[in-house]
């Protein structure tokens, strides 16, 4: 899962740096652009990490992406995601089933796999944009990303990128990637983002879930089977361009 996402990111041109240790996580919040704080294994020295790193993000204004996983069915993971809430995500991207977990509407999916469908999801989300100020994003074969107000529906992708080990936690670091983008444009004179979810933050969280969805249409057209698919959609996440993306997408 770890190589995975860090191929992601780096077929994307960013910088990964996988901080998982405490003292080094907050140190490593305060002067990155990004921040992904991943709920999949939360070991005890890990869990004091991630709210070490949430910590030092919310202080600095370091955008960062919580992903809940398996929020709502697993009790240690979903206290700590509900302390995780406090400290003001840019975004929070999960399966449906986690996002419902999360806002307390029910009680999460079967481990990491949703049970709930990203539409039947929404009223949680709306929930949780607004209680929180964060951008959330569902999963799904049609993803669902809003800010409470607004929602942008993203219909790519390909069930392949289900079967990836990995595959939902890439896509929490490349929307955390994308938000970097928010935060440097602020950091240079730009416009500044809203720290509690404003438009530049919903346009990046929709722009990086299309982005990693249509490099998995293009990956599977190729592939045999879930093996060669996963090496396609690093390539094929390394060779996109904005035209494609352009040409491919497919919002309402």
């Amino acid at each position: 899962m770890t190589n995975f996402t860090a191929n992601a990111l780096l077929a994307l041109g960013a910088a990964p740096a996988m901080v998982d240790v405490p003292i080094e996580a907050g140190q490593f919040a305060r002067i990155a652009s990004g921040v992904l704080i991943n709920l999949g294994t939360p070991h005890a020295e890990q869990r004091t990490a991630m709210l070490e790193a949430a910590h030092a993000a919310h202080d600095a204004g370091t955008p960062w992406v919580l992903d809940p996983v398996a929020v709502g069915t697993l009790t240690v993971r979903t206290d700590l995601a509900r302390e995780l809430l406090a400290l003001a995500p840019t975004a929070i991207r999960g399966n449906a089933s986690e996002i419902i977990g999360l806002a307390g509407q029910g009680s999460g999916g079967r481990g990491v796999d949703a049970t709930d469908l990203p539409e039947t999801a929404l009223a949680a989300a709306t929930h949780l944009a607004e209680a929180t100020g964060a951008v959330i994003a569902i999963s799904g074969a049609v993803d669902l990303i809003t800010d409470g107000t607004e929602t942008i529906r993203v219909a790519n992708g390909h069930p392949l990128l289900t079967q990836v080990t990995g595959g939902g936690c890439a896509l929490g670091a490349v929307t955390a990637a994308f938000l970097s983008l928010t935060h440097e444009s602020a950091a240079s004179g730009g416009h500044a983002p809203s720290p509690r979810g404003g438009l530049d933050v919903l346009a990046a969280t929709a722009a990086a879930t299309a982005v990693y969805t249509i490099a998995a249409e293009l990956a599977a057209a190729d592939a045999e089977g879930p093996g060669s698919f996963g090496w396609r959609f690093i390539d094929r996440l390394h060779d996109l361009d904005a035209a494609t993306v352009a040409a491919r997408v497919r919002l309402s």
